[in-house]
């Protein structure tokens, strides 16, 4: 007889191990940097993207990008849906080709498949960021 009120309780978010906890729904994501290269952009130690590529740093993280190049567009090049055969079937995914730029000299290709197509055009996203390189016009 005692269990029956406890299990009324778990399906109203009575005590539990854990709780719930309280939905952040509003609160906007602040990038804490995690490499020396994000924290010296974000301390506004390193303002342009040309210092970086001039003691050839390697960029781990998409939102020094972000700092640098502000203005950058974004480009869908090619959706593909592919394929590979397993025992139970075919498993479709996804593939992406994304390009990034700033119409400034600055452009990035990135590549990516995921089982939905939304998290494969954040992925490109990211990994075009990250392989942002300079292009040199004459």
């Amino acid at each position: 007889m005692s269990g029956a009120p406890q299990q009324q309780d778990r399906r109203q978010g009575g005590p539990r191990r854990g709780g719930r906890r309280p939905r952040r729904q509003n609160e906007e994501k602040v990038w804490t940097p995690v490499t020396k290269l994000g924290r010296l952009v974000k301390a506004k130690k390193i303002t342009s993207i040309e210092e970086i590529y001039l003691h050839a740093l390697p960029v781990k993280e998409y939102q020094i990008v972000d700092e640098l190049l502000p203005n950058l567009q974004e480009k869908v090049m090619k959706v593909l849906s592919v394929q590979k055969q397993t025992r139970a079937g075919q498993r479709t995914r996804m593939k992406v080709v994304m390009v990034v730029g700033d119409n400034n000299g600055h452009v990035g290709l990135g590549v990516k498949a995921a089982k939905e197509l939304a998290s494969a055009i954040r992925g490109a996203i990211i990994i075009a960021k990250l392989s942002i390189i300079p292009v040199r016009r004459d």
